[in-house]
């Protein structure tokens, strides 16, 4: 990997303690609402979700969606079923899900193992911390191959189908968190995670939205971001080509519109392969951050918009750009249902204060 590598560099400016505390704040905050916001749509198709945007006034997305849009006659009009979704009216914190599990869990792994952690330290861990119903795709295969002593890498492998899907890139963030303005260190850790339960692309998502969390700790460009990010993969992957053709796209004047169609067109979202390839999500993810300029709020909605794993785009441009902007840059809208809470379904840990997540990690980056 580190042979295929595109050297990039940019201007970067490490923030005093005080602004890095309010930028890792915004980058937790962040990823939680990218998820709230994603996470009652997560499995609906753009040709249900559309509609229902327009129907609800909420086309193009600028909101939650609310218990008050669902209606007898939304349950019978679509496929999709909109009941008992946690909705942005009716939750108190960050629900229980696997992307936001994910960065505590890799917060307890650094905290039980060091910034040093070894893939096997990683496998141990989700066997001690999560049943098997907490993981999914990729990661379930995973967890079965550890109980049949099944190690790492051969975990990744063996009768692993979902191998280069988007469970590993949605792992990252902490890592990223953990080395501001250090994007291989962040990479380093993202392939010993991203490699028990993935090959080839599937590693390099996760590698690739770590750098970027890295990255935009110590810049605010945008392109910066992406391509810090892009440094730490193989220039010869699929991946960073399918993800320099949007930026491409972007770049030539394409409008949000067709490269919604590109994308759409390159992976067939009714398939379980094309809806949660590693690809078409990366594609979605430097899509909401290059068509969203820098706005945290237009960028969560541009990534789950675009349907695909809606939670998980939302997700990780919501971490990006709460890293970048500090949680100043979150509205008090978003804000207000996640409430400073992410619950989790971790074994001994159950709802987690977000604040309190923080200052571990100062602690975790200046040790």
């Amino acid at each position: 990997i580190k042979a295929l590598r595109k050297h990039y560099e940019f201007e970067a400016q490490m923030p005093d303690k005080e602004t890095l505390r309010k930028k890792l704040l915004g980058a937790w905050t962040g990823r939680a609402v990218g998820c709230l916001l994603g996470k009652p749509l997560e499995g609906i198709r753009s040709d249900e979700l559309i509609p229902f945007l327009k129907e609800t006034n909420n086309f193009p997305m600028h909101r939650y969606v609310l218990s008050t849009d669902i209606t007898d006659e939304t349950l019978k009009k679509y496929k999709f079923s909109f009941e008992n979704k946690p909705y942005g009216d009716t939750v108190d914190g960050m629900p229980v899900d696997d992307d936001t599990n994910y960065v505590v869990l890799s917060q307890k792994i650094v905290e039980e193992y060091g910034r040093s952690f070894e893939s096997a330290n990683v496998a141990k861990a989700w066997l001690k911390y999560q049943s098997i119903y907490s993981y999914f795709t990729a990661e379930r295969i995973a967890y079965i191959n550890f109980i049949n002593c099944i190690e790492p890498p051969a975990s990744a492998m063996y009768k692993n189908v979902c191998r280069e899907w988007i469970g590993a890139q949605i792992r990252g963030d902490y890592f990223g968190y953990i080395c501001p303005g250090k994007p291989e260190e962040s990479a380093k850790m993202a392939y010993t995670d991203a490699r028990i339960s993935h090959v080839k692309n599937g590693i390099y998502g996760e590698m690739f939205v770590s750098a970027m969390i890295s990255c935009a700790a110590v810049t605010e460009d945008i392109e910066a971001i992406i391509f810090g990010g892009l440094a730490q993969i193989p220039h010869t992957s699929r991946l960073y080509e399918a993800v320099m053709k949007i930026y491409e796209m972007y770049k030539s004047g394409a409008s949000i519109e067709e490269c919604f169609e590109y994308i759409h067109s390159q992976y067939d979202e009714h398939t379980s392969h094309g809806w949660c390839h590693v690809i078409s999500n990366a594609m979605i993810v430097v899509a909401g951050l290059l068509y969203g300029e820098g706005d945290f709020g237009k960028s969560i909605c541009i990534a789950v918009n675009m349907a695909f794993d809606t939670d998980c785009n939302g997700a990780t441009v919501g971490s990006i750009l709460g890293m970048r902007g500090g949680i100043d840059c979150i509205d008090d809208c978003w804000k207000k249902p996640v409430n400073n809470k992410i619950h989790t379904s971790i074994f001994g840990v159950g709802t987690v204060d977000i604040e309190k997540a923080v200052e571990k990690t100062m602690e975790h980056i200046e040790n």
